[in-house]
């Protein structure tokens, strides 16, 4: 059994009498923004990225710098 396309009218002829045009709207536009917002979050990760810093280059200095003043 498969879902016709009156069925899918129905349920969406429900859903606006019972949310409202207005409602429905400002849901949708509610989720563009959060996308949106995902979007800029993962660009701005990528980016700081982009330069890995080297663990262990870091530890050494440090243990360096300790070994030096004892």
């Amino acid at each position: 059994m498969s879902i016709g396309f009156w069925q899918i009218a129905i349920v969406v002829i429900l859903v606006v009498l019972l949310f409202g045009r207005g409602k429905i709207s400002s849901l949708m536009g509610d989720v563009a923004k959060g996308i949106k917002s995902f979007k800029k979050g993962m660009s701005s990760d990528i980016s700081e990225d982009s330069d890995p810093k080297n663990i262990s280059e870091n530890q050494d200095s440090t243990n360096q710098e300790s070994n030096k003043k004892d």
